[in-house]
């Protein structure tokens, strides 16, 4: 069954598939494109030309490089092209009535030994092959978008594959500078197995109002550091196929996580289809543009709700790495600061954090050894909150438990000054649970920073039902102050980001649980395919496995959907003592320093 795969036939023109056949023409093999249409046909073979010209033009290749690619590639209507390919690769529609047509067609068109390999992302590949003549030989190649760029490749078996066909397949992608995953044929595979779930939620989130669409994908680029937010990445993928996508993997998992969002089927009826269409979440210049223009959704500039309250001193309460971050953003913007711990040694132990962190910024060219001093001087460290009696901002960064962070609110309710803002940094607690702890729920917001504070930009802002317009406007008007970029959502578990992060990092644990596919080709699959930077155990581990279990537990018990229930892998890990690497070990083992 060994073959050396120098004959490959592309079937479908579209985007993919000319992407494909230029990655092989590149790699030496000789490609034959197929397509029914003439015009699709002539649009592979110029946009092949451009992009290799490109290529010259950036040094990438050499003319002859560029001409022998070319000449390797051909473009055919008919499938009897490919009576002489050792591989073909469809990219048709996602139905299974054409992907299946063609496999029959190929049947009585390539020798035996050909291997059949179908590039879909949502069908599965098992009921492709059970139509073929050699079952044996059909696999899933699934390549990523744009093709030439995007180094991942999942390599999908079904229970009827044989292996020498999956090894032929891997060398290949190897040869073609990917890094292929091996994965089981589910609908999604890994990546978008992993990325619709999320992106459906977004999309969710969405439709009921929670959040803007600029704040949802403000919120993941700059809270997650992913590429682009998900509602625009739903634009630009096609929001029918991404409801295709997960038709397909709700027909198989029944996990209401992957049921489409309403709104994905409403805007697929209305021909609002994302950027192909120029307009979906997102209005676009025109049909195919990529230029987001304003529309009757889009915020006017510089428009906040109301008139704030004066903010010139801050008061921080904690001591930990997230009160000491907090404190030296508010100091570094010019903001009075008074940093309160349990003791007067905790308070002169966190301001020491704050300098070694100024130090380095100084070390690195970041900072002038004056601003550093400058900033350290606004800094008073105080062992106790009656140092926050003038304060106009109080923000505490305690521990996440209820019952302390109400002990504390209510201990500000009697320090500080009337008319002064109350903000909770909590990342999953109700706020309003918070706010009653006090006289004047009014003046209590939740104000959620990432960590590390001096360098994430971003802050969720959270309202409760009982925060006054007035109080909003004030941290809207901080946040800018301080340069970090203000999202509004509401007073719900897991605000934006949590709420969108940690179903996904739960379904990846499932995954491993499944024995669907290993740590490493799941990490890859998401830092290739999705362009995170961070694979999710890589995340978790950094996160902290229990930090991670108590907000899924937290995720859970607010919606009550089963397919939030924390993967107990997680709950076992957690158990043992397996934290992440703050103990050494959590998903993976690390080195003790």
């Amino acid at each position: 069954m060994d073959t050396p795969l120098s004959t490959i036939a592309v079937v479908g023109l579209g985007t993919m598939g000319t992407g494909i056949a230029e990655v092989l023409a590149l790699a030496g093999r000789e490609v034959i494109g197929i397509d029914i249409s003439e015009a699709a046909a002539l649009g592979a073979v110029a946009s092949f030309e451009a992009s290799t010209a490109r290529a010259v033009g950036r040094g990438r290749i050499t003319e002859e490089e560029r001409a022998a690619a070319l000449a390797r590639f051909r473009t055919a209507d008919t499938l009897q092209a490919a009576a002489d390919a050792e591989l073909v690769i469809e990219v048709v529609p996602e139905t299974y009535e054409i992907k299946q047509q063609v496999f029959r067609e190929l049947d009585a068109v390539v020798p035996p030994t050909t291997i059949l390999a179908t590039g879909t992302n949502a069908l599965s590949v098992t009921r492709l092959a059970a139509e073929s003549q050699r079952p044996e030989r059909v696999l899933g190649l699934h390549f990523f978008n744009p093709a030439p760029a995007m180094k991942l490749v999942e390599v999908v078996s079904s229970v009827l594959t044989a292996p020498p066909a999956v090894e032929a397949v891997t060398a290949l992608a190897r040869e073609l500078g990917k890094e292929p995953v091996a994965v089981g044929d589910r609908p999604g595979f890994v990546a978008d197995g992993l990325l619709f779930g999320y992106l459906n939620q977004a999309a969710a989130m969405y439709e009921a109002n929670y959040a803007s669409r600029e704040d949802i994908d403000a919120a993941m680029k700059l809270g997650c550091g992913l590429p682009m937010g998900p509602l625009a990445l739903l634009d630009l993928i096609g929001i029918d196929t991404a409801r295709t996508v997960l038709e397909a993997m709700y027909a198989e998992s029944h996990d209401r996580l992957h049921a489409p969002a309403p709104i994905l089927g409403q805007l697929s009826s209305a021909g609002l289809t994302g950027r192909k269409a120029g307009r979906g979440f997102y209005t676009y210049g025109a049909p195919g543009g990529q230029d987001v223009v304003p529309d009757a959704l889009t915020p006017a500039a510089g428009a906040e709700a109301g008139a704030g309250r004066a903010v010139a001193s801050v008061g921080v309460a904690g001591s930990g790495t997230m009160a000491s971050g907090i404190a030296e953003v508010f100091a570094k913007a010019g903001y009075g600061v008074v940093l309160a711990a349990r003791t007067q040694e905790k308070a002169d132990l966190a301001k020491g954090r704050i300098a070694k962190s100024l130090e380095r910024s100084v070390s690195k060219g970041r900072l002038s050894a004056e601003a550093r001093d400058e900033t350290l001087a606004r800094i008073t460290a105080a062992g106790s909150l009656d140092a926050f009696a003038e304060v106009d901002l109080a923000v505490e960064a305690v521990a996440e438990d209820l019952e302390i962070k109400q002990q504390l609110f209510a201990a500000l309710d009697k320090v500080c000054r009337p008319g002064a803002v109350l903000a909770t940094t909590t990342s999953s607690l109700p706020v309003v649970a918070i706010a009653r702890a006090t006289a004047r729920p009014e003046d209590v917001i939740g104000m959620h920073f990432f960590n590390p504070a001096p360098a994430m930009k971003l802050v969720e802002v959270v309202r409760t039902v009982l925060t006054a317009d007035e109080v909003h406007a004030t941290v809207r008007a901080v946040c800018a102050k301080i340069r970090k970029h203000p999202v509004d959502c509401g007073d719900r578990a897991g605000f934006i980001v949590n709420a969108l992060l940690f179903p996904y990092l739960n379904n990846a644990i499932k995954m491993v649980e499944q024995h669907y596919a290993s740590l490493d080709d799941i990490d890859a699959a998401m830092k290739l395919g999705g362009g995170y930077p961070m694979g999710p155990f890589e995340l978790l581990d950094v996160v902290g496995l229990d930090v991670s279990l108590a907000i899924e537990k937290v995720l859970h018990k607010e919606f009550r959907d089963p397919g939030l229930a924390p993967a107990p892998l997680l709950e076992h890990l957690v158990a043992a003592g397996c934290l992440g690497r703050k103990t050494g070990r959590g998903f993976r083992e690390y080195a003790r320093h």
